[in-house]
């Protein structure tokens, strides 16, 4: 009997490859740096029947004809937008995420972005290292404090709640939302209150989105919305970047009409050094890192080998995106 292979497009934790192994399969891992152009993961995947794609690499209606074969596809993210679950539905090709593990972690970031922000940590911290810190300055590069203060969340789901949680456990702030639905369950744990969005536009200190990026919130965050932002808000986005209108974003920083911004997505990713976000004092950006841990890492791995091994085995994924594909 041929030994199944499972192609990994980026080094995972070692107990997700153990898993595999374990089973029976053969591990093949792409080496390097470079991100693999859809050229080359057709070719890879071409001996391949099992595939674990790291990141956001695309995950296009070309590859999925050209690679028809393969009897699963497991996402090491949370996210599944950059993958076209129509037309492996079609096709006949499971597809699975791995949702709850990072919400921890990624909330972690959001809340150190909102921080960071709101005392312009990065940027003071830049100019020691860059040998400016020439004294104390009473009234220079002020932040603000964030006690009390009014969280506003845009798709309170898994993430958003451990945000808000960190934020009201902190900082006592009052926790507003907007969901496409009501989160009934999170406003009595949290004493939430759910809002229009142009009411969480309004009334948000903070604005942290938590959504995922699909059609209608595609660059939801922008020119028109900043508008409607308090000159005093901190917008966080730790999500998706094409959410927010990157050079909108820039330009309602630059002209006050709010205050900071913290950034774990950009759009494009990665951004560009000449990003003009990237010399303003109350910006703070972080490479992608919402789900970089050891501990979530490791957990993301062991859920996406599991999965694999679920579709290799003819079983349905526990976190599969596409279960229509049974119907």
């Amino acid at each position: 009997m041929t030994t199944k292979k499972v192609f990994v497009t980026k080094d995972i934790p070692a107990k997700g490859i153990q898993l595999l192994e374990e089973a029976g399969l053969e591990v093949v891992v792409h080496q390097g740096d470079s991100t693999l152009t859809e050229a080359e993961l057709i070719e890879a995947c071409k001996e391949a029947d099992l595939l674990l794609n790291v990141g956001q690499l695309p995950i296009t209606k070309s590859f999925l004809e050209a690679s028809s074969h393969l009897q699963g596809i497991a996402l090491a993210s949370v996210g599944f937008d950059h993958v076209d679950l129509e037309t492996a539905t079609s096709l006949g090709i499971p597809v699975s995420n791995t949702p709850d593990v990072l919400s921890g972690a990624t909330a972690d970031v959001a809340f150190l972005l909102m921080l960071a922000v709101s005392r312009k940590a990065f940027f003071r911290s830049k100019e020691v290292m860059d040998g400016k810190w020439k004294g104390f300055g009473f009234t220079e590069e002020l932040g603000i404090e964030l006690n009390g203060k009014t969280l506003g969340i845009l798709g309170l789901g898994r993430i958003g709640i451990e945000m808000a949680k960190k934020a009201k456990g902190a900082y006592n702030m009052d926790i507003i939302y907007h969901n496409r639905n009501r989160n009934t369950e999170a406003e009595e744990a949290l004493d939430a209150k759910y809002v229009s969005f142009e009411e969480l536009l309004a009334q948000s200190d903070v604005l942290s989105v938590h959504t995922n990026l699909s059609d209608e919130t595609r660059h939801k965050f922008n020119k028109d919305a900043f508008a409607k932002m308090k000159s005093s808000a901190i917008f966080v986005n730790t999500a998706r970047g094409a959410i927010h209108h990157e050079a909108d974003l820039a330009d309602a920083l630059r002209d006050g009409q709010i205050w900071g911004a913290g950034l774990d997505v950009t759009d494009p990713e990665p951004m560009t050094a000449d990003s003009p976000l990237l010399q303003m004092s109350n910006v703070c950006v972080l490479p992608h890192i919402g789900s970089a841990t050891i501990e979530t890492r490791t957990a993301m791995a062991e859920m996406a080998a599991k999965n694999l091994l679920a579709a290799w085995n003819n079983k349905q994924m526990p976190q599969i995106v596409n279960a229509d594909i049974y119907k």
